[in-house]
């Protein structure tokens, strides 16, 4: 007999609609079991989407999805609007190798109206989609959800700002799970909000500004005066001035996790609301969870765990990860110098600076999720004499493209980029591989990139960027690191110098960052297949070290570059423009790389072999080069 009889009969939202509220409530329950119990053996975000069930099945319920569209920023709470979406029988795929996505993707279903994986994307996305309905003259609602975290993001507040002066038909659910409001506030406010928004009362309210409005000048100034007041008490027990004051229609705060009050504010809205309306719904992460509830941090994104205990599923002792020695680095730095200062976008564990927040509060800001506005404020504080070290995920120093431009870069400011999770990350997917960081930042003027072949470079890399006089990128991978020996004292890497790691007369790997160990690998198979291949470790991107890599071009006369990067625009592509600069045009080379497409979610091992770039492929691509059969690699 199935667990979960009433999800199983859920193929879409439809069959949703046929559910009385007490059914509804059984359905949540499933839905939990059922999310727990996947992400246990898959991974993945876990108490975000716990903690949003009850409104995910209210906004189906009422709206007339995909007719209706419903845009989740980030997306990484969407596994409930998964589930009942047709995806139900593909759910145990979730973020594996040809599975189903961790995040709402177009392709994958027409319920996932937008394609979402960044923060603060929500607003203005429905927003557009409010706009072309409109223009299309289509009868349909706009529904963005959006969290509290992310409503940190300037992006955000830009839609908002736009969307009131444009009076579309727009509805924002803001997902507060952070908020902590007493008992008699919260349950004042939720009476409060309830009265505010019941079929009467929308109407009563509509009817009476209409009528004021008759009156000219004199009904507008009464209006004026009735909303201020309104606004004064309800203001007082909820934040609704704020969005008031940008012309949405506030509601809420309302309880996230009571069907039945969460289905009449909706209704309500869906049948009275004809402008932007900002509904605030208070939810707790990880509901129905005990271990997600008491720490939704630790269960914000996981691995997979035990259920019955909430601890990690055991795996085999392993190096630190790159994020982990960088943190410690940065502390051993700052502990000796009281100008390093460290600048994360609401990352603060993710990127590793939990010990440097709790040894130097003092010198840690946490900006939230506003990438742009951190490179602006480190660039402040080194015109200051500080040496800001701002560290953010890959993928998402592409939202600050122009800042580190025009305020690092041109004026030369002393900032170092701790680009974390650099090439392929996994199981998050297309939206979280940073893979396109070389290309848009190789091309900038001031700006030195490094790329460590293993965790102690990225502690010498880490110092020599710190103590560059200029603009500094040290872009490293997610995960563990290969196990080498620590060095404990932190040398000074000559800018623009690399290091040969292996003679051979035969051919030259250039690997870099992450794919020096594969070349080094890679190198010892050719040998087993009489090529004698020489490995260069470049460590910088930008600078080359031009007379170590032309050297060791020109006397083997064949070359292979590896990059965890878009072949585009990468470090192979600085070879190229390195060669052609000094004439080299006798060297073959051949660029390794991602190809000219947004990968896919699996394992990095997965997706390294597929984009070409693990050590049988630059054994087959080397043989290739010398004029050699080998071994058919395995697709």
């Amino acid at each position: 007999m199935s667990q979960t009889p009433i999800l199983d009969s859920i193929d879409s939202p439809v069959d949703l609609r046929k559910l009385s509220v007490n059914q509804l409530e059984k359905l949540a329950a499933e839905i939990r079991q059922t999310i727990i119990h996947t992400v246990s053996q898959t991974g993945g975000h876990l108490a975000p989407c716990l903690g949003v069930v009850e409104l995910t099945l209210a906004i189906h319920y009422v709206f007339n999805t995909p007719e209706d569209k419903l845009v989740w920023d980030v997306g990484h709470q969407a596994y409930t609007h998964k589930l009942i979406t047709g995806r139900r029988d593909q759910f145990h795929t979730l973020r594996q190798y040809k599975g189903i996505s961790g995040f709402p993707k177009r392709e994958e279903s027409p319920f996932d109206a937008f394609d979402t994986g960044h923060s603060s994307t929500s607003i203005s996305a429905s927003l557009g989609i409010a706009t072309a309905m409109d223009l299309k003259g289509a009868p349909h609602k706009s529904i963005a959800v959006i969290g509290d975290g992310s409503m940190t993001g300037g992006m955000a507040f830009e839609a908002l700002n736009q969307a009131g002066h444009i009076h579309k038909d727009l509805i924002v659910i803001l997902n507060d799970n952070e908020m902590s409001i007493s008992p008699n506030v919260g349950a004042l406010s939720s009476f409060l909000s309830r009265k505010l928004t019941s079929k009467t009362a929308m109407r009563v309210k509509k009817e009476m500004e209409h009528f004021l409005k008759s009156f000219s000048n004199v009904g507008e100034n009464i209006l004026s005066v009735l909303k201020k007041s309104e606004e004064s008490f309800k203001g007082f027990f909820t934040p609704g001035m704020l969005f008031e004051a940008l012309k949405f229609e506030y509601i809420g705060p309302l309880p996230g996790h009571n069907l039945e009050n969460l289905i009449e504010a909706l209704s309500n809205v869906r049948d009275f609301s004809t402008g932007p309306t900002l509904i605030h719904v208070l939810t707790t992460k990880g509901k129905g969870y005990e271990p997600a509830e008491k720490n939704p941090g630790d269960f914000h994104g996981v691995g997979p765990f035990n259920i019955d205990t909430g601890l990690p599923i055991p795996s085999p002792p392993a190096p630190p990860s790159y994020t982990k020695v960088f943190g410690e680095t940065l502390v051993e730095i700052a502990e000796k110098d009281p100008r390093v200062v460290a600048i994360t976008a609401a990352m603060p564990v993710g990127t590793g600076l939990s010990d440097f927040s709790q040894r130097f509060p003092e010198r840690f800001f946490d900006v939230g999720i506003a990438e742009q506005h951190a490179i602006t404020y480190a660039a402040g504080m080194a015109t200051e004499g500080l040496l800001p070290v701002v560290a953010i995920y890959s993928t998402f120093f592409q939202r600050a493209l122009d800042q580190i431009i025009h305020d690092v870069c041109l004026p030369n400011l002393p900032v170092t980029l701790a680009i974390d999770r650099g090439g392929l990350v996994g199981d998050d997917g297309p939206t979280h591989h940073g893979v396109f960081d070389l290309s848009f930042l190789r091309f900038i003027p001031n700006l030195v990139i490094m790329a460590p072949k293993d965790e102690n470079e990225l502690r010498h890399m880490l110092h020599t960027a710190i103590l560059h006089p200029g603009p500094a990128a040290v872009r490293y991978q997610r995960g563990n690191g290969e196990g080498v020996p620590m060095d404990t004292m932190l040398q000074r890497i000559p800018v623009g110098t690399g290091e040969l790691l292996r003679e051979g007369k035969d051919i030259l790997l250039l690997p870099i960052g992450n794919r020096v160990s594969a070349a080094m690998e890679a190198a010892i198979g050719l040998k087993k297949l009489g090529i004698e291949a020489a490995v260069i470790n470049p460590r910088f991107v930008r600078p080359l070290d031009d007379a170590l890599i032309c050297e060791w071009g020109s006397r083997t006369g064949k070359v292979i570059t590896i990059e965890d990067n878009v072949k585009k625009g990468g470090f192979g592509s600085g070879i190229l423009e390195l060669f052609s600069q000094k004439n080299l045009w006798g060297i073959q080379t051949k660029i390794l790389g991602l190809p000219d497409t947004f990968m896919e979610h699996g394992t990095q091992a997965q997706l390294r072999h597929k984009g070409n770039i693990d050590v049988p492929a630059i054994i087959v691509e080397a043989l290739a080069l010398c004029g050699k059969k080998g071994p058919a690699r395995e697709q």
